[in-house]
This record gives C-alpha cells, sequence and structure tokens, in this order.
C-alpha cells in the first residue's frame, strides 16, 4: 500500500514483481457473502464510495474506484493474478467459513496462511480446513499471547513492531512459535527485527528488504 492503491491487484503484482516473500491481503464478506478484498470494513477511506461491505453487493463494491482505476478484487481473482503464497486476514467466524469452502475447493492449506486478530476466527478455520498454517495478530497484548495462540493452534504471532519485547519473542520461540513483526517501513524497524531474531516482517514499502540487505 506503499507505492499502490491498497488492497488491489495492481499492488499485489507489484509486491510479487519485487521479490516479496508472500502477499498479505484482508477479507470481508460483502452483502451477497463474496470474500471482498479491503482492509476496513467501510470503503470510505480506499475507494470513492461510501458505506460498509457489508451492506453492499459484489456488484455495487464493483462500481468503485479503488486508486488509479483499481476495483475492488475478491480473494479468488487475486489466487489467480498472482502465484505468490498469501497470507489472508480474516475478522470474524463467518468470514473463516467462507474462506474455508474456497480453502478446500482449491486445495489452498499449503498456499494460503490465515491470519486473524479474533481468536475464534482462528480456531475456526483451522477446524474447518485440515493442515491449514494460522496466525494470531495481536496490537495490544497481555502476558498470556503466546498461551492464547498455542489454545487455537496457531504457528505464528503477527506482533506490532512497537510493542514488541525480546522476552515475548523468546517466550514464543520456546513453545515453537514463530513471530511476525508489523508494520516494519523504516529501517530502524528493520534493526530491530533484526536484533530481535524475528522470523519475518510486514511491509508497505517492498524496496525496504532490497536497501536493508545494505543498510540495516
Amino acid at each position: 500500500m506503499g507505492v499502490e492503491p491498497e488492497n488491489t491487484l495492481r499492488s499485489f503484482v507489484r509486491a510479487e514483481q519485487a521479490g516479496m516473500d508472500a502477499i498479505e491481503l484482508d477479507l470481508h464478506l460483502s452483502k451477497d457473502g463474496a470474500l471482498a478484498v479491503m482492509h476496513d470494513p467501510d470503503v470510505g477511506r480506499t475507494t470513492d464510495g461510501r458505506g460498509l461491505i457489508s451492506e453492499k453487493t459484489l456488484a455495487e463494491l464493483r462500481e468503485l474506484d479503488a486508486g488509479q482505476g483499481e476495483r475492488v478484487p475478491v480473494f479468488e481473482e487475486v489466487l489467480d493474478a498472482v502465484g505468490s503464497p498469501v497470507q489472508a486476514e480474516i475478522k470474524d467466524v463467518a468470514a473463516a467459513r467462507v474462506l474455508a469452502g474456497v480453502m478446500l475447493r482449491r486445495d489452498l492449506a499449503g498456499r494460503v496462511e490465515v491470519s486473524s486478530f479474533h481468536d475464534e476466527a482462528v480456531a475456526e478455520i483451522a477446524r474447518l480446513v485440515p493442515g491449514v498454517r494460522t496466525v494470531l495478530i495481536a496490537s495490544r497484548w497481555e502476558g498470556d499471547v503466546v498461551e492464547r495462540a498455542k489454545a487455537v493452534g496457531a504457528a505464528t504471532l503477527a506482533l506490532n513492531i512497537r510493542r514488541l519485547t525480546l522476552e515475548v519473542v523468546e517466550q514464543a520461540h520456546a513453545e515453537g512459535l514463530k513471530v511476525l513483526g508489523w508494520v516494519v517501513n523504516t529501517q530502524d524497524h528493520l534493526r530491530l527485527v533484526r536484533a530481535l531474531g524475528l522470523d519475518g516482517a510486514t511491509t508497505d514499502y517492498p524496496e525496504i528488504r532490497r536497501a536493508g540487505r545494505f543498510t540495516a
């Protein structure tokens, strides 16, 4: 989203061309049950429209400009547009169930990792899709965040880099969990990723990876 319209096919193709390891995207259910790719529940920030995704049909979402003439994609279109591994963030249990259907039909457990801030959604997708890799996300957390991840079967924690501590990383690693930092958009944060020994990071700027090889 730092260099192209957020959550659009154009942005995902750009990320893949830049050599990123995976593409992260966000899913919301439209009024008619489509897996719309957009971060916010409301279309106002990233399109020329207004209103909630949940109150719009896919056809209505298609009419919106998501930036530079891009349209709001659905999940299946992203899978067809790029070949990269995908991390799909879901917002609730309902989205988990629809996503599970797509993953089972297209045998995506090996390609698509599913993440959520919501423990119940992580547990639900794990229940419905055998072998799926899951990620529990947190911006603010208590001392039980590692136990929460284990309880819902998550293999990875994705944590706010601005609040992440070595203690949490070491605790997670001791329990066999990976730790990702988000959002890493500066060289200082990239240095922190390396200092903490994180397993990966999310960025809005693909070029930070290339530049970081020399300056971080």
